[in-house]
């Protein structure tokens, strides 16, 4: 029997951003959870998607995390899937994700952060000449 109350693939999308978010600015789940006044196993189950988030819930987690409600969805489609302009599906929440922005936004010289993300984008234009 499906329980229309589990979890699915965009109450797990969306928990993987409430983590990438909190990850970026350096919040741990126990700050998190105190400004939301429940424990950090709860803010555990909303980021693995064992648990939904309840919509009031979730705009108390975007104020926390000072960013909008609506950027927890934005590009998913039915299935909870995230497409990029080629159409391909893309992981920016895993925790590398979030550590290489937490490093990104530690470097404060504009001309360094150009050079990093020429190098980033060199890379991945050889990886995919490499599938090629």
């Amino acid at each position: 029997m499906n329980d229309e109350r589990a979890a699915n693939a965009i109450d797990r999308k969306v928990g993987q951003r409430v983590r990438a978010r909190r990850l970026e600015i350096g919040m741990s789940q126990e700050q998190l959870a105190d400004l939301l006044g429940v424990t950090f196993q709860q803010v555990q189950k909303y980021e693995k998607g064992v648990n939904r988030i309840a919509v009031s819930r979730l705009f108390d987690i975007a104020g926390a995390l000072a960013m909008s409600p609506g950027t927890f969805f934005e590009g998913l489609d039915a299935r909870g899937v995230a497409e990029d302009a080629d159409g391909y599906a893309h992981e920016a929440t895993s925790p590398e994700a979030a550590q290489l922005m937490a490093l990104f936004a530690s470097i404060k010289s504009p001309k360094l952060r150009r050079k990093v993300l020429d190098l980033v984008k060199t890379l991945a234009e050889e990886a995919t000449e490499d599938k090629s």
